[in-house]
């Protein structure tokens, strides 16, 4: 009679082999999964555009805008007759002229117009874009805003057609009417720019930083307008109420700037 084996139990080993377990097959024999192919890595999302907050913007431009227009009406009234703290701000850089200092001033002032902001400009695009195609979308847009800001302070500065200090005063080259300053707005205006491109690649740290190193460069670039006596100190504040309104309305445009990704 057929007996019953108990779970577990070793049957009864076919002749010249082993016995195998109900239990599964022997330690060390597991089956290994066969490999497979390798799963392919997800491509990096590119860096999402950040979404401004246009009522925040809008308020800024308008204060801008507002602080702009409180100057250029004082301006416009006086027939560009300078404020008594504008003649003190002139006497004082005049008495204050020296090596290094005024060759310190002459280089930096230097790079507030010219080739310098739209090489800025470029790089702005170039940091922000993704890729081809979303580089030259970036760079385009930086380059116009740059390009679009200086022809509204050119206007601007005919409509106004304040006269700059006395020729005997400067100690830099300059051209044209005073107001408001065209090296203030411009070096706010590339400062601006590229603090943006920068805040779209680098570490919220980083762009920090550099936020600030810029910002110290455009207040300087403005200042030794003065400085070397070719402005009034009201030209250089018009210049970056001018420039920071501009900004404020250009980021309402990035999203067309950075409309989608690259995809050449």
């Amino acid at each position: 009679m057929r007996q019953d084996r108990p779970p577990g139990h070793p049957a009864a080993a076919p002749p010249g082999g082993r016995a195998v377990t109900a239990s599964g097959p022997e330690p060390g024999h597991e089956r290994r999964p066969e490999p497979g192919p390798a799963a392919e890595e997800p491509r990096p999302a590119p860096a999402p555009v950040p979404r401004r907050d246009t009522a925040a913007l809008l308020t800024v431009a308008g204060a801008c805008a507002a602080l702009f227009a409180a100057t250029a009406v004082t301006v416009s009234v006086r027939h560009g007759a300078p404020l008594a703290a504008e003649q003190a701000g002139v006497r004082w850089s005049i008495a204050h002229r020296g090596e290094p200092v005024h060759s310190m001033a002459g280089a930096l002032t230097a790079t507030g117009s010219g080739a310098v902001p739209y090489l800025m400009a470029v790089l702005a695009g170039l940091l922000a874009g993704r890729r081809a195609r979303g580089r030259l979308r970036a760079v385009c847009c930086a380059v116009v805003v740059l390009a679009v800001g200086q022809a509204i302070r050119y206007g601007l500065m005919e409509l106004l057609a304040r006269p700059r200090p006395p020729v005997a005063d400067w100690t830099g080259s300059a051209s044209g009417y005073a107001f408001p300053s065209g090296h203030a707005t411009t070096s706010a205006l590339a400062a601006g720019i590229l603090a943006w491109g920068i805040a779209r690649r680098a570490r919220p740290a980083v762009a920090r930083t550099w936020c600030v190193v810029l910002a110290l460069w455009a207040a300087g670039v403005g200042l030794t307008r003065v400085y070397l006596g070719v402005h009034w100190p009201g030209d250089v504040l018009g210049g970056w109420f001018l420039a920071a309104g501009l900004l404020a309305l250009a980021l309402l445009l990035e999203p067309f700037a950075l409309r989608r990704p690259d995809r050449a």
